[in-house]
């Protein structure tokens, strides 16, 4: 039965275990124009995101709030960390999936397909074995307030993977009309990947689809894994249980690994990201349209060895 006590609403009684009835959003800042990427730093004890309109990546920690990271940042959406802990962006600006090196320089990853350049990078993941996985749709092209408007050079929007040892680019999937968030469950057995066709027209995708990972990071099997409504999911991750934490059009929806919604965190506005950190890896950050939000969870965010 549904409920709902102003942060959260419930719809299976297993949610209850997930949430801390008494926490409430916390507004670490306000002032951005488009929120997105929140990457945790446990060995920094900061977050790092994107604020894709400002071009610019702001950092906040307990001990000093928040401050700005880079600016220019090529307006930089997704980021994660690699096997060695160091940032891994993409950049709408310059199209392409790009390093940051402990030095602080920057090294390109991937910029471009068979010779054609990237549309806009938007999301990443690494693998336990350091392939990075990505997905690029063309939301940074398509104007100049995400990046920078252009042509579309490649057939489509695409998933890839890079291999980390040789660099070759691998189309994954190649049947998506807005690929955005992607993630692995917490054993890699399984990639999800959002379409997010339906920022365009309600009647386009907006659902995560559920691939088998099999023998060589090749892609298996997949379905529908869950449909986003209201809203389309555009970040997500998983806890160590392996339920989907996903952003949607009225807050945060928690989905089991079988796809059963067991409830929602209402936000004040859509979020477009979420990130597990903290110590304990139980502080839920969302990006939230002009905000970054901290909720104190009873889950811990899966991280994988």
């Amino acid at each position: 039965m549904a409920g709902s006590n102003g942060t959260y609403e419930h719809f299976e009684k297993e949610f209850a275990r997930l949430v801390n009835g008494s926490a409430r959003l916390e507004t670490l800042y306000e002032g951005c124009r488009w929120a997105e990427g929140p990457v945790w730093f446990g060995d920094g004890n900061y977050l790092l995101w994107s604020d894709i309109p400002n071009d610019r990546m702001l950092r906040w920690s307990p001990e000093t709030g928040v401050s700005v990271f880079r600016t220019p940042a090529g307006n930089t959406n997704g980021h994660t960390r690699d096997r060695e802990g160091r940032l891994v962006s993409c950049s709408h600006g310059n199209r392409r999936v790009e390093r940051t090196e402990y030095d602080g320089t920057i090294t390109v990853l991937a910029d471009n397909y068979r010779g054609r350049r990237l549309n806009s990078p938007n999301d990443v993941v690494v693998k336990s074995d350091g392939s990075i996985w990505f997905t690029d749709p063309a939301y940074g092209i398509e104007s100049d307030y995400e990046g920078n408007k252009g042509a579309m050079e490649q057939d489509g929007c695409f998933v890839y993977r890079l291999d980390p040892t040789s660099g070759t680019l691998t189309v994954v999937a190649d049947d998506f009309d807005r690929p955005n968030g992607l993630a692995f469950s917490p054993d890699e057995s399984v990639l999800y990947i959002g379409d997010s066709g339906a920022s365009f027209s309600p009647d386009r995708p907006h659902h995560i689809r559920a691939f088998d990972v099999g023998a060589g990071n090749s892609l298996g099997r997949d379905r529908v894994f869950a449909v986003i409504d209201p809203g389309l999911p555009d970040g997500f991750r998983c806890d160590v249980e392996g339920n989907v934490w996903t952003s949607a059009g009225d807050g945060v929806h928690v989905y089991t690994a079988s796809g059963v919604k067991l409830g929602k965190i209402l936000t004040p506005k859509t979020p477009a990201n979420v990130t597990f950190g903290g110590r304990k890896r139980n502080w839920l950050f969302i990006a939230a349209t002009d905000a970054m939000h901290l909720l104190h969870t009873q889950a811990n965010g899966a991280q994988r060895p």
